[in-house]
């Protein structure tokens, strides 16, 4: 290989680096591998045989993301250990919103020059985010291209597929006028609006190491906090529950996400006030000088998942939700859209 390779890695791309790469991942990625999984990490492709058994008209539901900007900030903070869950979480959680159970995960990782521990720390990340969403690791691609990148940087792809009955997919259609409006707790910031998140930041004169305020945590762990993973809370419910509508709070917030799964006919009131805001989001505010329709248009502030259900579900739906550990409240509820209303978003401060 020594003579064979020189050339390439002349130009700055290292074959054996990125065969050692792969090789000292295997373990990793193996301990995500469901009964579906059929093949080794290292193939062309990745084989899954689905368990059809108990589905009548199996649909796949495929998805695909990437982390954006928030990179930048593991980059910054040298902390590149939580950044796979949110790269993992941004694909599952939007199959789940058509009530679809991720089967497996895929994921691109690329850099301009190959820094094993660095690699090994984001694949970790991605790993344990499949191990959360309850699915395989299936495969992927490390791209290493010079000049590409700045040095030390990176770029993360995901893409999933999941599977659910034509029967049990949740598209909206059945959203009632009175419908309860159900949020599930976000994590903190998740993955989206992290271009003004990093210009508050600048601006703000903390340093990654200070505690960030209102907390016990640093700036880094805070702004870096993983994206919540809500499929096995879902799952659960979708088994026996019947859930009308899913939103998956993301870029747009609550007035672009939330219109998603509406009738045209219909429009979400959401009372303001009813959920817990973490501080993160009182602090993006008043640093960047921001109203709270502002933030309602640009970042979950607290609410990273919603599901709307009948009125006669919500004692049993909040009852599961605190059985199963996940802070949650109602949070509004569906009303008829009229001439008068131009967004099917109407947030009451």
């Amino acid at each position: 290989m020594q003579q064979r390779d020189k050339a390439y890695k002349e130009a700055g791309v290292d074959i054996d680096a990125g065969n050692a790469f792969v090789s000292s991942i295997k373990s990793i990625v193996s301990e995500t591998f469901t009964k579906g999984v059929i093949t080794d990490i290292g193939g062309f492709g990745g084989l899954f045989k689905p368990d059809l058994h108990n589905l009548h008209e199996p649909v796949l539901v495929a998805s695909t993301d990437g982390v954006g900007t928030k990179l930048k900030l593991a980059f910054l903070f040298e902390h590149h250990t939580t950044i796979g869950i949110d790269l993992v979480a941004m694909s599952v959680n939007d199959i789940l919103v058509q009530g679809a159970k991720p089967l497996f995960f895929l994921d691109y990782f690329a850099t301009g020059k190959l820094e094993q521990e660095r690699a090994q720390e984001a694949l970790a990340g991605i790993a344990h985010g499949c191990k959360l969403a309850q699915c395989a690791l299936l495969g992927g691609e490390t791209a290493e291209m010079p000049d590409f990148y700045a040095p030390g940087e990176y770029d993360l792809s995901g893409f999933c597929v999941g599977i659910v009955d034509n029967d049990r997919i949740v598209d909206g259609r059945g959203i009632r006028v009175g419908d309860r409006i159900v949020g599930l707790a976000s994590s903190g910031i998740h993955s989206n609006g992290y271009s003004l998140v990093r210009k508050i930041y600048k601006d703000s004169g903390l340093g990654a190491r200070d505690i960030f305020p209102g907390t016990d945590k640093t700036v880094a762990d805070v702004l870096l906090e993983p994206t919540r993973i809500y499929v096995k809370t879902v799952l659960n419910l979708l088994r026996d529950l019947e859930i009308r509508g899913m939103v998956h709070v993301t870029g747009g917030g609550f007035y672009d996400n939330i219109p998603r799964v509406l009738p045209e006919s219909l429009k979400a009131s959401v009372q303001f006030g009813t959920w817990d805001i973490p501080p993160v989001f009182s602090w993006l505010r008043k640093q960047g000088n921001l109203s709270w329709e502002e933030m309602l248009q640009i970042f979950n502030s607290g609410i990273g998942y919603i599901l709307v259900i009948s009125p006669d579900m919500e004692e049993d739906v909040m009852s599961r939700l605190k059985a199963l550990g996940q802070d949650a409240w109602v949070i509004g509820e569906i009303a008829e859209r009229t001439g008068q209303d131009s967004e099917q978003v109407d947030i009451l401060f």
